[in-house]
């Protein structure tokens, strides 16, 4: 343990401090908006409703005494699709002046052997876009790619799905096997005829060319006026 480093289990007592960490987080990242709300009473309700929830994991770290970073996480599993437990990285914090102290390491380690003792198997991890210097960390730590993350608006997916559905209607249903080999015959024969035609004309050609030889005088014939 540093010197001046602490992490200890938030508690009720600890929630006006965890909004205040959390708003501060929020102007920092790039996309605030994912972090969490603005509004400090619904985030502190928020933040209330994680400590009591089974799994819920929160821890606050000092660093002198003084509040500097906490760690957000939870417990899941097992459930109806799988007997594993895994912990949930929701949110890893620490105030800029207080960072390169250790207190990032300390949160995840106090964080990582609770997770053990709980008999997770594994830790995700969910940092948000544009945040270099927490993927930097975590891959340092091991952390590797899982899975791709895209986010939408409720209600801009439901334009999407409204304008897509009004396309789909105005378009013709796709079509099925038998339609494609209607097609592909329609295709051959189409060209069958045209080769037919292309013949037809090269045959016609030749007979005009034949006859105009044969009226044609021999060039050793004179004509007389």
């Amino acid at each position: 343990m540093r010197p001046g480093v602490h992490v200890s289990p938030a508690g009720p007592d600890d929630l006006d401090t965890l909004v205040e960490l959390c708003l501060t987080a929020r102007t920092e990242a790039a996309v605030g908006a994912q972090l969490c709300t603005d509004d400090a009473d619904r985030l502190r309700d928020q933040l209330g409703v994680l400590l009591g929830i089974p799994g819920g994991l929160i821890l606050v770290g000092t660093v002198d005494g003084t509040p500097a970073g906490m760690l957000l996480a939870r417990l899941v599993g097992p459930s109806l699709f799988t007997d594993a437990v895994s912990l949930n990285l929701e949110a890893v914090y620490v105030l800029p002046d207080a960072r390169r102290r250790g207190l990032g390491h300390m949160l995840l380690a106090t964080v990582a052997q609770q997770a053990d003792e709980a008999g997770a198997t594994d830790v995700y991890a969910t940092p948000l876009p544009g945040s270099r210097g927490m993927q930097r960390f975590l891959a340092r730590l091991g952390f590797a790619p899982a899975a791709a993350h895209r986010v939408v608006t409720t209600s801009a997916l439901q334009r999407r799905l409204a304008h897509e559905g009004a396309g789909a209607a105005r378009r013709p249903a796709p079509r099925g096997l038998e339609d494609l080999i209607a097609r592909r015959r329609q295709v051959r024969e189409s060209r069958s005829a045209s080769a037919a035609v292309d013949q037809a004309s090269v045959s016609i050609t030749m007979q005009v060319n034949r006859a105009v030889q044969m009226r044609r005088p021999s060039a050793s014939s004179s004509t007389t006026w």
